[in-house]
């Protein structure tokens, strides 16, 4: 019987590119909240998106890991001048984050992602442990899947221990039954390893691990993966 009876997954980029679906979606929603204003919006740098990031997460500590507010709240600053009615500006600020959400889920999936899922789930438990906000279900492979975790489920975000206790309370499997897969060396891999959970490393650069002398087991194909769970973990 293999060691392993449950795989946990990060899902921004341990599965798509995160950098490229979020530039997209902010450029898409931009337009769609222009058209919408019928004016042209001055954004500023994106140092200046990610100071307001920071300004707001400081006044309220919650929006670290709830992002659905933070990005509301971000909207809300660009935007709330162009309305008079507190009606018609909530409105506008559902709408646009609605759309921005549709926008985050064009995601492009790295080769043999969904091959290995659908042959994974034959044989394992399989659960989501997510920082971010992508839901699996809206992506077409919610039913590859026993559970998802994200931060707002938790109230806090990876490397903390949250998402990794909901993950053996819900699947009543324990961290040494247990894989995680990420790209984050402290996100994922650190915080799951701490715990005593069996991790593999989606290292799609091929860095170096700099974090101590104990690099994990790491892959940078998804056509890798089987093998390397059978070889490490198989029977």
């Amino acid at each position: 019987m293999s060691k392993i009876q449950l795989i946990t997954f990060d899902l921004d980029d341990t599965f798509w590119d995160i950098k490229s679906t979020i530039i997209n979606a902010e450029i898409n929603s931009r337009k769609w909240s222009e058209s919408r204003i019928g004016e042209k919006i001055d954004w500023g740098t994106f140092e200046d998106f990610m100071q307001i990031r920071s300004d707001l997460v400081k006044k309220d500590p919650t929006l670290q890991y709830d992002l659905g507010k933070l990005r509301r709240r971000v909207i809300a600053h660009h935007t709330k001048k162009y309305f008079q009615n507190t009606k018609d500006f909530n409105a506008f600020i559902n709408d646009a984050y609605e759309y921005f959400l549709k926008e985050r889920h064009k995601v492009t999936f790295y080769k043999d992602v969904i091959k290995v899922l659908e042959k994974l789930s034959l044989t394992f438990q399989l659960g989501v442990l997510t920082n971010g906000n992508a839901d699996v279900n809206k992506l077409g492979i919610g039913h590859l899947f026993n559970f998802s975790i994200s931060s707002m489920d938790v109230k806090s975000n990876k490397p903390d221990k949250g998402h990794f206790l909901r993950a053996r309370e819900v699947s009543n499997i324990d961290f040494k039954h247990t894989l995680h897969v990420g790209d984050h060396p402290l996100n994922d891999i650190l915080g799951a390893r701490v715990l005593g959970i069996n991790t593999l490393w989606f290292n799609l650069e091929k860095h170096d691990w700099d974090i101590d002398q104990s690099p994990p087991q790491q892959f940078s194909k998804w056509s890798e993966f089987i093998s390397l769970v059978e070889e490490n973990y198989g029977s």
